[in-house]
């Protein structure tokens, strides 16, 4: 499995060049999976409620805002293992809202000494465009494109609904993880009026990683990888992380072509999890960009019907 993610890791470093997509983009991925792949709901075999707020772009008018909330939780019937969640979103960058629910379901099966999922979402996005911003500050494009008078921009504030389809594929040991997803796989369109409409692509994602304890240490080292793909461009976050004491953590992420990130957190006690992530831009945002902020919050606990005791455990990331 080791071998697999290394794979995994090393592929990923010379696959990825920029890219750039409609989506919310998250620096602390590895603190939520399930966002990005349905099938590791109910991973952790804990009950995972988990909160994330990003200011992209600080001091860049309309850098954008992204706030996620989410629950996630394993599920037993009989003999066989399932995870159920549920995902909100509101991400606003630009003239532009994105808002989403989603309900999440993975059966999940033990291969070996790890754990195989297979996931699904099913939900709804809407899409928005503020039109009477653009008319409220008229941009001229050289000497002959107006965009005020431009007939496919709204002139007003519109929005529209869409359903919304996702899959995913998960395999986890005590050790590492590696999972593929294809979000928006039904490409959903948003109608703006009679003439005007939005199409969502569809998002591949693929993230692996794994955990390297030292020798004689309490510090772990958790290298992992995100990639992500519209088929057109390609993206792809590389992060090291290292945990002490099962306690605190922080490490480095690189974007290629777009951000360095720097991360850390704290277990604070009963299940209670606080990280924040700063990210630098290293490309020419930088000159009218100060950078971007993450903050996570998370609760994690594990509630056994008929027992009187209730087990309380910090979200530990594969």
């Amino acid at each position: 499995m080791k071998k697999i993610v290394f794979i995994a890791l090393l592929s990923a470093a010379f696959l990825c060049s920029a890219f750039s997509q409609f989506n919310a983009q998250f620096s602390q991925y590895m603190l939520n999976q399930s966002v990005i792949n349905p099938a590791a709901a109910g991973e952790s075999g804990m009950i995972d409620v988990v909160g994330q707020h990003r200011i992209q772009w600080i001091g860049m008018p309309n850098g954008g805002r992204t706030t996620n909330f989410s629950i996630n939780s394993p599920l037993k019937i009989e003999k066989s293992l399932h995870g159920m969640g549920i995902n909100f979103y509101n991400d606003k960058v630009a003239q532009f809202t994105n808002q989403g629910a989603h309900l999440k379901y993975a059966f999940k099966k033990k291969i070996g000494n790890g754990l195989f999922s297979l996931g699904t979402e099913i939900g709804f996005l809407s899409i928005g465009f503020n039109g009477d911003s653009v008319q409220a500050h008229p941009i001229t494009l050289g000497e002959y494109h107006d965009l005020t008078s431009d007939g496919d921009i709204p002139k007003g504030a519109v929005s529209g609904i869409s359903f919304d389809l996702g899959f995913g594929a998960w395999y986890s040991t005590p050790k590492s993880y590696i999972g593929v997803s294809y979000k928006h796989l039904n490409q959903p369109t948003v109608h703006w009026g009679e003439t005007t409409e939005f199409k969502q692509k569809g998002l591949l994602f693929l993230t692996a990683g794994t955990s390297l304890n030292i020798a004689e240490s309490k510090i772990v080292v958790k290298p992992s990888t995100l990639f992500k793909s519209d088929f057109i461009t390609w993206q792809c976050d590389l992060t090291t992380k290292l945990e002490f004491d099962e306690k605190y953590w922080g490490g480095l992420s690189y974007r290629f072509q777009d951000a360095v990130v720097v991360f850390g957190g704290i277990n604070i006690a009963g299940g209670l999890s606080l990280g924040y992530s700063y990210d630098l831009p290293t490309t020419q945002i930088l000159s009218v960009s100060s950078g971007s902020h993450e903050i996570v919050l998370a609760y994690s606990f594990a509630y056994v019907f008929g027992k009187k005791t209730t087990k309380y455990k910090n979200i530990r990331i594969l």
